[in-house]
């Protein structure tokens, strides 16, 4: 009952937060969280004052796997010099806690996030989770049934901000990437003409 009255609020009325993470790898199983970006956003607009950007020291036997560290460039002593996964990872949850997240592809930032959760022994709150790349699909589907041979919409964050005239950003780096998902979040909404937080689900 509390979800669904949620799904009816007006979507500017609820607390947001954009996050993205930088990892050692793509396999939240083996690999770990070396930065964490989050940026809040509240009625319809981003808060940066109120951001988040901190390194995640590692586990003391963490390897960085050069794709990884080519992409984001976190050398392992640059990561080491922030706080354990425990503090990170409470930190998370507390801001996390009435709120909803945003992602740029959650099939990845939400199973580390939930992988992290478990191994600090802490129970995952199960935010309700806006992941940006559905709402490009669906963007996309709106654009078919209105234009007779649309041009594809990318998924990749970078193309789509572009697609949807946002300025460039600083990629692989979490806050900036966390402040690019809050943009193109907003712009998106928009674009959908959102006016619940169901549309968003």
């Amino acid at each position: 009952m509390i979800m669904w009255r949620r799904r009816r609020r007006p979507w500017r009325a609820e607390r947001y937060l954009a996050l993205d993470l930088e990892t050692t790898g793509l396999r939240p199983a083996v690999d770990e969280i070396v930065s964490v970006g989050m940026v809040p956003i509240r009625g319809d607009a981003i808060r940066w004052g109120e951001h988040l950007y901190t390194f995640v020291r590692g586990s003391g036997r963490r390897t960085i796997h050069a794709a990884a560290l080519g992409v984001h460039q976190i050398l392992p002593g640059e990561a080491d010099e922030g706080p354990g996964l425990e503090q990170v990872v409470d930190e998370v949850s507390r801001r996390l806690a009435g709120a909803v997240l945003i992602v740029h592809h959650a099939a990845i930032d939400v199973r580390f996030l939930q992988r992290a959760f478990a191994r600090c022994g802490r129970r995952w709150p199960r935010p309700p989770v806006i992941d940006t790349v559905r709402l490009l699909g669906r963007l996309e589907q709106r654009l078919i049934r209105l234009e007779p041979y649309p041009a594809p919409v990318p998924r990749g964050l970078a193309e789509a901000r572009l697609r949807l005239g946002l300025p460039e950003h600083r990629a692989h780096h979490a806050l900036a990437d966390a402040l690019a998902t809050a943009e193109l979040f907003l712009a998106l909404a928009s674009r959908l003409g959102v006016r619940r937080v169901g549309q968003l689900l």
